[in-house]
């Protein structure tokens, strides 16, 4: 199981010289991207792997740094009020670890494990490919 996560959470650090610069047109001239603006960008991606969010809404889901992955959802209630619930997945040794505000820390496992790690892998292959334009296997430049 810890080489499954392994591979996973390799394949979506990656090698830091693998990563291309960006730059976006705002004005002229152009300007790089700052990472905060690179998990923004990865993060709507993220948002989208679990299918629509109704308006009002919000949802990220993003890969934070190499150890913690962030899934944060609002959401407005018929009552007007929005809850906000953010959940961490921290990268240890042991497994994945859930942290969630008013909760228990616990390692997640079984459907919930899979489920995470099926998103981890989604979110890689879009984000490789949307993003950055590289193969996500191969990590080479898309033309």
């Amino acid at each position: 199981m810890k080489n499954v996560f392994e591979k996973a959470f390799t394949l979506l650090i990656g090698n830091d010289s693998t990563v291309p610069s960006f730059k976006i047109s705002k004005k002229r001239p152009f300007r790089e991207l700052t990472l905060r603006e690179l998990i923004q960008l990865e993060s709507q991606i993220g948002a989208k792997l679990f299918g629509p969010i109704p308006p009002g809404n919000r949802r990220e889901f993003f890969n934070e740094d190499q150890k913690n992955w962030i899934w944060h959802e609002e959401r407005k209630g018929s009552n007007g009020k929005t809850t906000a619930v953010t959940t961490r997945y921290e990268v240890h040794p042991e497994g994945i670890l859930k942290v969630q505000e008013g909760s228990l820390y616990h390692y997640i496992k079984g459907e919930e494990l899979q489920n995470l790690s099926i998103a981890v892998e989604m979110y890689h292959e879009r984000v490789m490919r949307e993003i950055y334009k590289r193969d996500p296997q191969s990590g080479k430049l898309i033309k």
